[in-house]
Parts: C-alpha cells; sequence; structure tokens
C-alpha cells in the first residue's frame, strides 16, 4: 500500500491531439469507452492511494463533471489553474492543498505499468529527495533520456537527439518531497521537466528503473496505440 497521496497533472491542452479530440482535455480522451484518465486513477486506486488532488486547467470543469470527488476508496479534490502554470507549476500550487511530507506525482497523458509500492520503498530506502520513475523505449527521440550511476544516482538529462536509438527516458511518475517543492516560486509557470529537474541534480536526484510497458499519448500516433496497448495490460493482469 502507497501511504502518500497523489497528485496528476490534468491541465494539458492536448494540442498535438486537437485534429483528433477537438475541444477535448487529453486526460479524457476516449479509450475502449473510458477516460484516459481512470485508467490513470485505476492504477493509483489498487496501489492502494486514498486521496489524489487533479492539477487542472484547460477544460477543468469536465474533468470535475466527469469524475466528481470519489474514484472507487479514493477521495478527488482539484487544484484549478487560472493561468497555465506549467507541469512544476501546478505541483507547486496543489502542494498548498496538502500538509503531508512526500507526494506521488504522475503526468495525466502517460501511463507505466509501475509497480508503487517498490517504487516508494526503493526511494525511502535511498533517502532521495526526488525520484523519477525511468522507462525504457526503443525510440528515445521524442522524448530525450536520464543517465544515471550503478546506484540509481542521476547523473544528467539529455534533451531530445532526433536520433533513433534505445534509452531511459523520463516515464512520468514522481516521489517528491515537501521541501523541495515548497522551494519552488507559487505562481510562477515552470517545466519540472525543463526547468526543475536539471536545477535539482545537486541534491541527489534518484532514477528508478521499471520494466513496466510505457506508453505516452501525446500525439494521435501514440494515442491510436492506447486501446491496444491498454487491453494488453488488462489480459496480463
Amino acid at each position: 500500500m502507497v501511504d502518500v497521496p497523489a497528485m496528476i497533472l490534468a491541465g494539458g491542452l492536448g494540442t498535438r491531439l486537437a485534429r483528433v479530440l477537438p475541444e477535448t482535455p487529453k486526460v479524457l480522451a476516449p479509450v475502449a469507452g473510458r477516460p484516459f484518465l481512470a485508467y490513470l486513477l485505476d492504477s493509483l486506486a489498487e496501489a492502494g492511494i486514498r486521496e489524489a488532488i487533479l492539477c487542472t486547467g484547460y477544460r477543468a470543469e469536465s474533468v470535475e463533471r466527469e469524475f466528481g470527488t470519489k474514484y472507487r476508496d479514493m477521495w478527488l479534490r482539484y487544484s484549478y489553474e487560472a493561468q497555465p502554470l506549467g507541469t512544476g507549476g501546478a505541483l507547486r500550487q496543489a502542494l498548498e492543498m496538502t500538509s503531508v511530507e512526500t507526494v506521488l506525482a504522475i503526468n495525466g497523458d502517460s501511463f507505466i505499468a509501475c509497480d508503487f509500492p517498490a517504487f516508494l520503498a526503493w526511494h525511502r530506502a535511498n533517502a532521495f529527495a526526488a525520484s523519477l520513475v525511468l522507462a525504457q523505449v526503443a525510440d528515445c527521440s521524442r522524448f530525450g533520456s536520464v543517465d544515471t550511476d550503478s546506484h540509481g544516482v542521476i547523473r544528467s538529462f539529455a534533451e531530445k537527439s532526433g536520433r533513433t536509438e534505445p534509452g531511459w527516458i523520463n516515464a512520468g511518475v514522481y516521489l517528491l518531497s515537501r521541501s523541495l517543492l515548497a522551494s519552488l516560486p507559487l505562481g510562477q509557470m515552470l517545466s519540472i521537466e525543463r526547468d526543475v529537474f536539471p536545477a535539482w541534480l545537486s541534491v541527489r536526484l534518484g532514477g528508478y528503473r521499471s520494466s513496466g510497458a510505457f506508453l505516452d499519448i501525446g500525439t494521435p500516433e501514440s494515442f491510436a496505440e492506447a486501446e491496444t496497448f491498454l487491453a494488453g495490460l488488462e489480459a496480463v493482469s
């Protein structure tokens, strides 16, 4: 059981998906008759998480209307961005809604079959201030890559190279200490991937290498794979 709350980045515009899902937030993208966010919430509920804060922005009312305040055994609350804050700024704002020392943050437009309790145990055993789940992909050209040492300490983040090559990428799942998140300026637009994590390399970031299957629905091509991908996971489970 994971005894920390989750923060879900659910405010994305879905610009690249606009031609296939006009005016639909990415987290509400329909996959096999259900919003994509439902699959993320299922994975959190099954890990024992009992509270999630959804960081909403674009068409926030649609997300809240769809999911309300309760999903399975999990209470849902909403941190609304009146103006775009980026992934880092959204998490900093949501921190004001909780007093816990550690939060689990996840992207609302990607999915990894991650063992959340094992990730939390690893994070605590290594006393990292922040940890990222890493996924191995055959082509990291669209994502950039993450380099770690033999102990899982992140050494560097490489930008998108444009070259088709395998590598370990940021899977969009993080464990973050309150002190680190609170050090970010409140109300400022920040990308946690581009602005925050590279600046935090000096505080010893952990990179947890997961063997779980990974999916990002950020493009029409990858979104088209979502139904088959998630059906395959359900068949395995």
